[in-house]
């Protein structure tokens, strides 16, 4: 069964809180594919991946490329999975249509954004049957509750 996880965002941006979780994906052995909302947002997260950290970067790529069936994180708009994926990020308003052929599903959302919550509602009730899902909100501290 596919794990769901849904990260609300509160005190800490997506640029801080994504690197951290992908790193985590990539120590499993998984490759991640991440869904953006939007071209230009997929753009400002690929520079932001390979600079959030002063000793590190990860590797990754923009989708659309010959190369994007060997990137280990891969950016995209698209719904497919050239890279074979087993994790899948959903962020910046992207949200998950099917379940199907991922490991596990990770949406994330802005606490600060009414229209994105409102989005994650929906979606938790179109996918709460279809896997194993939970529900993490941040603390002020940036540390991570288990909700449901």
């Amino acid at each position: 069964m596919t794990d769901v996880l849904f990260y609300h965002l509160e005190a800490r941006p997506l640029e801080a809180v994504l690197p951290q979780l992908l790193e985590k994906t990539l120590e499993r052995g998984w490759r991640a594919i991440i869904e953006v909302g939007s071209t230009e947002r997929a753009e400002a997260l690929d520079a932001e991946l390979w600079t959030y950290r002063d000793d590190s970067f990860l590797a990754h790529g923009l989708a659309g490329s010959p190369t994007d069936a060997h990137q280990p994180i891969l950016l995209t708009t698209a719904t497919d999975n050239p890279n074979g994926a087993a994790c899948r990020f959903f962020v910046d308003r992207a949200v998950p249509q099917s379940i199907e052929g991922y490991e596990r599903l990770v949406y994330l959302f802005s606490g600060h954004d009414p229209d994105a919550l409102a989005e994650a509602r929906l979606a938790w009730r179109a996918l709460k049957d279809s896997g194993q899902l939970t529900y993490w909100q941040q603390e002020a501290n940036g540390r991570w509750t288990k909700k449901a």
